[in-house]
């Protein structure tokens, strides 16, 4: 009963709109959503911070996300890698 298993992470892509922060970047991430009533897609906008240990990533750069264990108050989640 003691192993240590990771588990389940989420992993979303999105859009980096801000760098300001040491080694956090905060990253846009857009859904579309149906309409339940209308039956129109929606553009749902969220943004994380997420934890970038080199300061590598740039504002615009496409990013992916993973699920990370609380690092700060409001960072759960660690920049994995570029998207083309």
């Amino acid at each position: 009963m003691g192993d240590k298993v990771a588990g389940f992470r989420r992993t979303l892509s999105g859009t980096i709109i801000s760098d300001k922060m040491d080694k956090t970047v905060t990253v846009e991430v857009i859904r579309r959503t149906l309409d339940k009533k209308y039956r129109k897609y929606l553009r749902e906008r969220r943004r994380y911070h997420a934890h970038d240990e080199k300061n590598e990533y740039v504002v615009g750069d496409r990013v992916e996300i993973t699920e990370n264990k609380p690092i700060s108050k409001t960072k759960r989640w660690v920049v994995t890698k570029m998207v083309a």
